[in-house]
């Protein structure tokens, strides 16, 4: 890539000041050369968080709030603050607790680049162990869509996607915790919708950047280490804002009758999850 692309990264933080550090650290290898802003954009830490920025990365750009505003708000204010300057070319939405391979986001970038049609890429997540997180992409989640994948997790014991692929495809949503947009599609569309608090704000800023004509590509040729949230099936806070999320994004896109469909299909995933959490963990949930 001849040209420098002018890049924004925004990164969402509460309470992982370690992991959040080897984050940072990992970025200038991840851009290999190109010239990035990073926004840090921290949700109320108590754990030495803010210390962390002003100690060892005082080039970082430090935006605070004094409580937990969510993951949808909180990139919003970074994106907001990029365009107080020079407005980034693209936009980069970067969890706290990944790890950015060398060259993988200069990699992110020579793409869009060569592909003007493209509004969002993602990278294919990896565990630390290499292994490929599932989860990192898939297909909008109707009813036909998780009663299949529910149906094939229960019955058949596997996935419904192939997390391995190393096939550069479109598809309707790649996850939030590593997601390049263009500013050409982000004017299009305006900012993640904070109506959820976290989770399905990627789906629905796919769902929103394919409507308004841009494709969405899975882009498995970069990897991104993400070690993941607590599984949801631990984690009572995380999973109803996954409920209420999802319930969000229904009543949004599908209508009431929709909603009212999915919230009888939440009675059943809740029986079966308290007879099988492990089906229930593996089968809907996604870090």
């Amino acid at each position: 890539m001849d040209t420098v692309a002018n890049l924004g990264i925004i990164i969402v933080s509460w309470n992982t000041a370690e992991l959040l550090a080897d984050c940072l650290r990992s970025i200038p290898s991840g851009l290999d050369g190109i010239e990035a802003e990073i926004i840090v954009v921290d949700n109320g830490s108590t754990d030495g968080t803010l210390d962390l920025i002003a100690h060892d990365f005082p080039q970082i750009r430090l935006l605070q709030n004094h409580t937990n505003v969510g993951f949808a708000r909180a990139n919003n204010q970074g994106i907001g603050a990029l365009g107080e300057r020079n407005a980034p070319q693209y936009v980069l939405l970067l969890n706290s607790d990944t790890v950015a391979k060398s060259g993988s986001l200069r990699e992110l970038v020579r793409f869009m680049e060569e592909h003007p049609d493209v509004g969002i890429v993602g990278p294919r997540l990896v565990r630390p162990n290499g292994k490929p997180q599932p989860y990192g992409f898939g297909h909008d989640p109707s009813l036909v869509y998780l009663i299949n994948r529910g149906i094939k997790a229960l019955l058949l014991k596997r996935y419904l996607h192939d997390w391995s692929t190393d096939q550069v495809q479109r598809v309707d949503w790649v996850s939030g915790a590593c997601l390049l947009i263009r500013r050409e599609a982000l004017s299009q569309i305006g900012p993640l919708d904070e109506g959820f608090f976290m989770y399905f704000e990627d789906n629905d800023w796919c769902l929103r950047v394919r409507q308004a004509g841009w494709h969405v590509i899975y882009y498995p040729k970069v990897e991104v280490v993400h070690l993941g949230g607590q599984s949801l099936a631990k984690n009572p806070l995380a999973r109803a804002a996954y409920t209420q999320s999802l319930l969000h994004f229904y009543n949004k896109h599908y209508g009431m009758l929709a909603t009212s469909a999915l919230r009888f299909a939440l009675w059943g995933y809740n029986l079966l999850y308290s007879s099988c959490p492990a089906f229930c963990s593996s089968s809907v949930s996604r870090d």
